[in-house]
């Protein structure tokens, strides 16, 4: 069964710092059931209520989590709990610690060990890759690679599929690859630069979008776009109305 589509509230981070409920009713008024959170640790509480009022859920969820001390991790927990999510993402693991294999292996063992406690909150761990973890090359494969075929198998993948493209492989490629080990996606077009303002709605770029949600029909399929030129909103309710049909 097709998921929900979600939107990564990161996408509409000003907006929301000004008017939390009134950014979440807009983008419910778009269409959108499910958002995904980010930097929900200190507001959990006031997400989650004004998550219902909005009758909005985030099943996902992004928090750093590698970096962050035990105190700090049962607080990322109980925060994640709070507001439901099912699958706490970290969306960021500092490229330096991705060159050499040994350094991307115990990423994915230390990512992998904490599963378990997660998992005793109710809780998927998963991990969300920005372009370098492609570029990056270990023995003739990306370090994504390396990274991912080390990770047990109770923590997930959110792929984000532009950065794939921009470190150089084929998302549809890698969904080939890992299958279901990639629970989310994030959609994302533009003109395959680095450049974030270079982001446009979703099927005004040049990622095969088509192609892309073909290969991975059973994730959940979240519109993200890091920044943007234009107006954020309609950005975002393009690529509603694009995804819909593209899924369709």
């Amino acid at each position: 069964m097709t998921q929900p589509l979600s939107v990564q509230l990161y996408t509409v981070r000003d907006a929301l710092s000004a008017d939390l409920l009134g950014t979440l009713q807009r983008i419910a008024g778009i269409g959108y059931t499910d958002v995904e959170a980010f930097g929900f640790v200190d507001r959990a509480e006031a997400l989650r209520d004004a998550l219902g009022e909005a009758g909005l859920r985030s099943p996902s969820g992004h928090a750093r989590l590698l970096d962050a001390g035990e105190q700090d991790l049962e607080r990322i927990f109980h925060a994640s709990t709070t507001i439901g999510l099912g699958t706490l993402i970290d969306p960021h693991i500092d490229e330096a610690r991705w060159t050499t294999r040994e350094d991307v292996e115990a990423i994915a063992r230390e990512l992998s060990a904490l599963a378990p406690r997660a998992a005793d909150h109710g809780l998927t761990l998963g991990y969300h890759n920005h372009a370098f973890e492609f570029s990056n090359r270990i023995d003739g494969v990306s370090a994504y690679e390396v990274f991912a075929d080390a990770l047990s198998d109770d923590v997930v993948l959110e792929l984000d599929t532009y950065w794939v493209t921009v470190g150089g492989d084929d998302p549809v490629a890698v969904l080939g690859k890992y299958g279901d080990k990639v629970q989310f996606l994030h959609v994302k077009d533009g003109d395959g630069s680095h450049d974030d303002k270079q982001q446009v709605a979703v099927g005004n770029g040049i990622m095969p979008i088509r192609d892309i949600v073909a290969a991975a029909p059973d994730a959940q399929h979240v519109v993200e776009l890091d920044d943007h030129e234009g107006d954020v909103f309609q950005a975002v309710a393009d690529s509603y109305t694009f995804l819909q049909g593209a899924r369709a």
